[in-house]
């Protein structure tokens, strides 16, 4: 980070936004085994904040602390990549390095890295319920994968409920597994919608 010394924290608020946007094109790659699906990060991040932001509002928890560390769970991965289970058994990334070099010099550091650090710690009721969003974002991906007929997501969705560690989580994923994932927007209209899509009154003629 030499290079990058004597910026003003503007720049460096700047050079921070352009590194998030990374995020955008960084894929998520255990999709490549599971053979369908894909996301990328800044994807995952974003509705694994808003699932952190229900769960700490169910669990009567520190709702903001709660979505800031799912926020910023992934961040590290704009200079890591994401490393699937299979990559990590031969490769590892010095995540917290990476955190430190990209909060430099922004005045975010002390916030970032302490929600980095508490969420790995998950010593605290926010981490945990942090850490479920993470998985039941995750496990909502996979059930729709399976509503579409890969049965290996059924494989995949056994294992990460496992990982599943509070109560408010727990209740979450046990609807999931009985909600269609399209149930929202296709029994969400008028029934009759579907018939005048061509055009039709949806009457019948006499």
């Amino acid at each position: 980070m030499a290079d990058m010394k004597g910026r003003d924290r503007l720049t460096r608020l700047v050079d921070f936004f352009n590194e998030c946007g990374m995020l955008r094109k960084t894929p998520r790659t255990g999709y490549q085994f599971l053979g369908s699906g894909s996301e990328d990060v800044a994807q995952h991040s974003f509705r694994t904040a808003v699932i952190g932001h229900v769960l700490a509002l169910m669990a009567g928890a520190d709702v903001a602390r709660t979505t800031y560390m799912c926020l910023f769970h992934d961040l590290h991965e704009a200079r890591t990549g994401d490393f699937n289970y299979v990559n990590r058994i031969y490769n590892k990334s010095t995540r917290t390095l990476a955190l430190e070099h990209a909060t430099e010099g922004t005045g975010l550091e002390e916030d970032v890295l302490g929600y980095w650090e508490e969420l790995e710690e998950a010593a605290t009721l926010e981490a945990r319920l942090a850490q479920d969003a993470d998985q039941i974002d995750f496990i909502l991906n996979l059930k729709e994968e399976l509503d579409q007929g890969n049965k290996y997501a059924g494989q995949w969705l056994e294992t990460a409920v496992e990982r599943v560690r509070t109560e408010w989580a727990r209740d979450l994923v046990e609807t999931i597994a009985g909600t269609d994932h399209k149930d929202w927007w296709f029994l969400g209209q008028d029934r009759d919608w579907w018939a005048r899509k061509n055009g039709k009154s949806g009457k019948k003629s006499e």
